[in-house]
């Protein structure tokens, strides 16, 4: 009764804050729909597959790759505001090292692409995940901090010969869906940069929607890998728990079930790239290798699954359309059948996975510095302080630390029923998927929208996104064409633990269809419906 009565309660307060949120977003479409400007170097236009190639063969130098992306950098940056702390001039350094080594070495080709697969190719990394000597703050403005040491990801980056270029814009601490903090400020959509980019990795997301990145390290513990990179037409992949290193990133957590819930993975702008830098990151010989194993989609059990959401018919019709598309190129063109699905459990998806994030024990926050005690603050000073303007903080983060202390209080009861709900929904998925099976369904119920529409829209981040990192599957969201404001779209592949090939190969497939990312000045942008 209880339960219901809270839901019920929930659901008025969204409703009244979309009422109150309406006539600001009326004013904000007014404005001048602007995005990033056109690419002329065709540099840019080349997978990181290819430019790695063709850095092999000498037939392109590592500088010329590293000077045109600063230069992209330099030219969109001013529109969306994605870069806390750049490395330009240290990256055009280690390229001519590439290049002077590549112009000495005896060894052959594939030697290299073995020993270095991501030789003098520019990587561009989430500020939250640790490069030495770089910003590390994680837009916290009152405590400024840079990275004393690589995180183990970026040392695999530069181990393959990857360049960094930058470290990205986050929101504070990664406590939020749009990228907003009081150090480099709001992050903007490269397609419209009225709109948000979406968080956490907003920042890597608008680089790469604009053209500006190639390869992008980002995390994930609610949808931070997946819906800034839907909002931004690119690709971004969940791995299976435990696959990629997740040390050296800030926010973490001393729980034992962190690693289960968070993962550290790729965003790109062309599918085929996946396999390049997962290979790179991977923890073990067993991730290698799946990750670069090759499928026939005809083995593929495919299944759907739509609208489970809490707030049912808040799918626009263009989303619904593209997943169509989607689902009849399979069955016309691939000769296989998607089942759809539905399971009960699923409509529980914003209760379990907003409980459960709560229910994660000891992750670092201003609340509770892992990194040292003392300068941990009161909830409830810094709440009153955000009431009286005088917060350094910004809102979400502040809530943040509000409903964990009111979900530690109060909600201890429904901790074990979600455990047992989300293992036995975890247990319906490996039945339901096995290990040739994935599962299709929206990475959103929409396009990008006006950053003021994010907190009315937490019940959709947590029952489409967030789910899926409190059920462990690895996940990869395909950009899928644009909608009638010429805005992406996307789905998220689904699959079980251990089976990322297949997710990964579904991406493929859906770029070789329909086109994958697309230059936000391109013309030739389509829509799905």
């Amino acid at each position: 009764m209880v339960l219901l009565i809270v839901r019920i309660i929930i659901k008025y307060i969204l409703f009244l804050l979309r009422c109150l949120v309406i006539p600001f977003c009326k004013l904000q479409s007014l404005k001048k729909k602007q995005q990033c400007p056109p690419i002329e170097d065709q540099i840019l236009l080349l997978s990181a597959t290819e430019i790695s190639q063709k850095i092999r063969k000498r037939e392109i130098s590592s500088e010329e790759v590293i000077s045109a992306y600063v230069k992209r950098c330099k030219e969109v940056n001013p529109s969306i505001n994605a870069i806390v702390e750049d490395r330009f001039d240290l990256a055009i350094q280690e390229a001519r090292k590439v290049d002077i080594f590549l112009q000495s070495t005896t060894l052959d080709e594939e030697k290299i692409a073995n020993e270095k697969p991501l030789l003098g190719l520019p990587v561009t990394i989430k500020e939250s995940i640790a490069v030495q000597e770089m910003s590390y703050c994680v837009g916290v403005k009152d405590a400024p901090s840079r990275a004393i040491k690589d995180s183990e990801v970026v040392a695999k980056i530069r181990e393959a010969g990857g360049i960094p270029l930058l470290v990205s814009n986050t929101p504070e601490l990664c406590l939020w869906w749009h990228t907003f903090n009081k150090v480099t400020g709001i992050t903007r959509n490269p397609y419209d940069t009225r709109k948000t980019s979406g968080g956490s990795s907003g920042g890597e997301a608008a680089l790469l929607g604009s053209g500006a990145s190639i390869l992008g390290l980002v995390s994930d513990i609610a949808g931070s890998a997946r819906l800034p990179a839907m909002f931004c037409g690119v690709f971004g992949h969940k791995p299976t728990p435990t696959w990629v290193s997740i040390e050296g990133h800030k926010p973490g957590s001393n729980d034992k079930d962190w690693p289960l819930f968070f993962a550290i993975g790729p965003m790109v702008r062309y599918a085929t790239d996946l396999p390049l830098i997962l290979t790179v990151i991977a923890q073990s010989n067993e991730a290698r290798i799946t990750f670069n194993k090759k499928v026939c989609l005809k083995d593929i059990k495919f299944i759907y699954m739509d609208d489970y959401g809490p707030m049912p018919g808040s799918m626009t019709a263009d989303v619904k359309c593209a997943i169509y598309k989607l689902m009849r190129h399979l069955e016309e063109t691939r000769d296989v059948k998607v089942q759809k699905t539905s399971l009960e459990d699923m409509k529980r998806s914003f209760e379990l996975g907003i409980i459960t994030l709560l229910g994660i024990k000891d992750i670092h926050s201003m609340f509770n510095r892992l990194d040292d005690s003392k300068k941990s603050k009161s909830v409830i000073m810094e709440a009153l302080k955000y009431i009286l303007f005088m917060s350094s903080h910004t809102f979400p983060a502040v809530c943040y630390g509000i409903l964990k202390s009111l979900g530690e209080r109060l909600l201890v009861s429904k901790y074990n029923e979600m455990r047992e709900i989300r293992i036995r929904l975890r247990k319906q998925f490996e039945e339901l998927l096995c290990d040739n099976g994935v599962l299709i369904c929206p990475s959103f119920t929409s396009s990008a929208f006006y950053p003021q529409e994010c907190l009315h829209n937490i019940c959709n981040f947590i029952s489409y996104m967030t789910i899926f990192n409190v059920l462990g599957f690895p996940v990869t969201q395909c950009p899928l064409g644009f909608d009638k404001n010429q805005m992406p779209i996307g789905v998220q592949i689904i699959a079980n633990p251990g089976c990322d090939h297949l997710t990964i190969a579904v991406a493929q497939e859906i770029e070789k269809t329909f086109g994958g990312w697309k230059e936000p000045h391109n013309r030739e942008i389509f829509n799905m419906a």
